[in-house]
């Protein structure tokens, strides 16, 4: 039987005891509908997690008591960051997901020239919130024990000259491939397009802020697939799935 595995902001320490906040509490006893004495894991994004068993689920509250450590470490030895040009509704949320799942270590929703999707500041916090939640459940899920950071919603022009190292976007008019390339210090950074891709003056500006445009493969892909592509190729050339 797998057993649940629970992201908490708070510091774990083997025989103690802690109280679920109340979203945590929720999700266990109404969606997850553990009771009493089951056990689960606990991690809290700084390494390792702890086997634990809920030592009470009631509608009042729900605490954990915390057995045992594991000093389990899945995190690959590529440390990839991820900017994105924000797609419509579940396409930046799936590639959220899968970008987790397959092993980024920072994430950054990006506004660009051909972005469809228009954030008023209220808007922004709130894609904002849902998307980190999509990274915690997908840490979660994945067996992750150290949770992506997801940053504020950035300009392109402004994120892409802070970038440092090899920097790569996904360009389908490239005429190099991600096997003519190779990382500085285990880390990379890969830009990719909303659905509608870069203007020729953002292919300009990434450039002159020195990223190298990449193809991923002779076909277009959409948006979310171009991600989970460039993301599985560079943990194969370079990462954990070698």
């Amino acid at each position: 039987m797998r057993v649940s595995r629970l992201y908490v902001n708070a510091p774990l320490n083997v025989g103690s005891r802690i109280e679920l906040d109340q979203d945590a509490a929720h999700y266990v006893r109404g969606v997850l509908r553990l009771k009493q004495d089951q056990a689960m894991v606990l991690f809290n994004g700084q390494g390792g997690e702890y086997k634990s068993r809920l030592s009470e689920v009631s509608r009042k509250c729900v605490r954990v008591e915390i057995e045992q450590f594991s000093d389990r470490d899945v995190e690959s030895p590529l440390a990839v960051s991820l900017g994105m040009g924000i797609s419509r509704g579940d396409r930046m949320d799936w590639a959220v997901q899968k970008a987790v799942e397959l092993g980024v270590t920072q994430l950054t929703p990006l506004f660009t020239e051909r972005c469809v999707a228009k954030l008023n500041d209220d808007k922004k916090q709130q894609r904002l919130q849902h998307w980190q939640h999509i990274v915690q459940h997908a840490v979660e899920q994945s067996g992750r024990t150290r949770v992506p950071v997801m940053d504020e919603i950035a300009n392109l022009p402004e994120w892409a000259s802070r970038q440092q190292g090899l920097r790569l976007f996904l360009d389908p008019y490239a005429d190099q491939t991600l096997a003519d390339c190779q990382p500085e210090n285990q880390r990379i950074t890969l830009l990719s397009g909303p659905e509608g891709g870069f203007s020729d003056q953002e292919r300009q500006l990434a450039k002159a802020a020195g990223f190298i445009p990449v193809r991923m493969g002779a076909r277009i892909l959409r948006t979310e697939t171009a991600v989970l592509s460039a993301l599985s190729s560079v943990q194969v050339l370079w990462g954990d799935f070698r």
